[in-house]
């Protein structure tokens, strides 16, 4: 586009791609780069992991920032070693289902075992279909159809003793 900001030619897939391979070519687990008021993280382990953060622009002296939005709230803690969560791998947003006019791929009460796709989570046009990783019974969703989701967040509750 014409006249557009900078910022966006820092996320161009291919950019993003080619500091990928660069990674893995130099075996660096992080890169974080920033321009103006955005910035990208990206960091290698059992997946790579893309964070993309808008920074506030520094307050004037004297002037107050505004407060942040509402957190989500915390999920409950797991009680005993009976109950396990799924977490998502990646950044990303989180969809129960496989398309807005089908069912959603577990409810509480379903049963699950480690290779059953619970939900997809999209990051950067891409639709990872997450797989239980646990056996047992979803006793709760954690998240929101639609809403986004971090990596290390609960997606699932469930209670694995039968």
């Amino acid at each position: 586009m014409a006249g557009s900001s900078g910022n966006q030619d820092i996320f161009d897939v291919r950019k993003i791609r080619r500091l990928v391979e660069l990674m893995k070519e130099h075996d660096l687990s992080e890169i974080d780069l920033r321009q103006e008021n955005t910035r990208i993280q990206l960091r290698r382990g059992a997946t790579t992991e893309v964070v993309e953060t808008v920074l506030r622009p520094s307050a004037a002296p004297g002037a107050s920032l505004p407060a942040p939005a509402s957190e989500q709230p915390a999920p409950p803690p797991v009680d005993d070693k009976r109950y396990g969560q799924i977490i998502s791998p990646i950044v990303g947003t989180f969809y129960a289902a496989p398309d807005p006019d089908a069912p959603p791929y577990v409810k509480v009460g379903d049963h699950v075992g480690p290779e059953t796709t619970v939900c997809i989570v999209e990051a950067m046009k891409v639709f990872n279909e997450i797989p239980a990783e646990l056996a047992g019974k979803i006793v709760a969703v954690l998240a929101k159809n639609g809403e986004p989701v971090e990596y290390g967040q609960p997606l699932f509750k469930v209670d694995m003793s039968g």
